[in-house]
């Protein structure tokens, strides 16, 4: 409907990530998270997205990632933006070192603290040009609003077919 009319799309991120497990995936986790993945990519009107805390993985693709077509992607200074948090992450990359800590509690949050200023850090996804820009929480509305001006007037050029079915 939103690109009926183009409408502007904007979403809001806090997402930490699908949870696997049997029970999602007989509840349809897959065809659920395909559902969201296929309406982004095949939106033409305008795009917005704002991490405000946490986008990891396949779940912040489904939240319309700059990958996923968004026109300009925000974050807050404490979004973290990862492939998956920084507690799993040590738990596997680090696993030897933590059976091997004297205190591995405190240095599973030593590490983790690492990992979220060297790879989950919103800074890093914009020097990559994962998102637009990090923002103040206190000027997410102006921003949004500057944002939203800026792409009101976005046109896709019309591809010789819009769009596939989606998988039901």
């Amino acid at each position: 409907l939103c690109n009926v009319f183009n409408t502007p799309l904007l979403s809001l991120v806090d997402v930490p990530g699908f949870l696997p497990g049997v029970q999602q995936e007989r509840g349809g986790i897959i065809r659920h998270g395909s559902k969201m993945l296929f309406a982004w990519a095949s939106a033409t009107s305008p795009k917005i997205t704002l991490i405000m805390r946490k986008a990891y993985g396949g779940a912040y693709l489904a939240m319309c990632s700059k990958d996923m077509g968004a026109d300009m992607v925000f974050a807050w200074p404490t979004a973290e933006i990862a492939v998956m948090g920084a507690e799993g992450a040590v738990n596997i990359l680090f696993k030897d070192e933590l059976k091997s800590a004297p205190d591995p509690k405190a240095r599973s949050g030593e590490l983790a603290a690492e990992y979220r200023d060297k790879f989950a850090a919103p800074w890093q996804a914009a020097e990559a040009g994962m998102i637009t820009d990090v923002i103040e929480p206190s000027r997410t509305r102006s921003v949004l609003a500057m944002a939203l001006r800026n792409t009101i007037t976005k046109r896709s050029g019309r591809p010789p077919k819009k769009h596939g079915n989606i998988a039901l």
